[in-house]
């Protein structure tokens, strides 16, 4: 499994971020996340891939999962994504405070991973999500469901 990072980041109206990649020829939506890259915290990761895929890191971090959690990709991606190296991710998710404004998020970065966001509710993200996803996302939610 990759080691990685991934970010439910919430607006002042409690609404979790989420992006369409860009590759991606379907409807699924996903939250921010990445890699950790050799040396670095999964904090700092965070902020870095804040940085890399929403084009701002005005954020505060509020909470992280006390678990890693792994999901697993389906077949026909294993080599299209991460040179086939890895089945799918180990992840520390971060609960995020975003303290910047809409105008602050920027998806056409250096090497853009999103070609549209928006703002979802808690209710709504779990019909939208990538399906492989979706256990992984409930895991989360129900870990900061206290939170927001």
């Amino acid at each position: 499994f990759r080691l990685g990072v991934g970010m439910m980041i919430l607006n002042k109206d409690g609404r979790i971020l989420v992006g369409k990649r860009v590759e991606s020829k379907f409807e699924a939506w996903q939250m921010p996340q990445g890699g950790i890259l050799t040396g670095e915290t999964p904090s700092r990761a965070v902020f870095r891939e804040m940085k890399e895929e929403i084009g701002c890191d005005c954020a505060r971090i509020i909470a992280e999962t006390k678990k890693w959690y792994s999901y697993n990709i389906p077949d026909f991606l294993i080599s299209r994504l991460w040179d086939g190296q890895y089945k799918g991710q180990k992840q520390k998710w971060f609960l995020v405070e975003f303290t910047g404004s809409d105008a602050d998020i920027n998806i056409e970065t250096e090497n853009p991973e999103f070609r549209e966001w928006r703002w979802v509710s808690k209710d709504e993200i779990l019909d939208i999500i990538v399906p492989f996803k979706k256990r992984l996302y409930i895991a989360v939610m129900k870990e900061f469901e206290h939170m927001f």
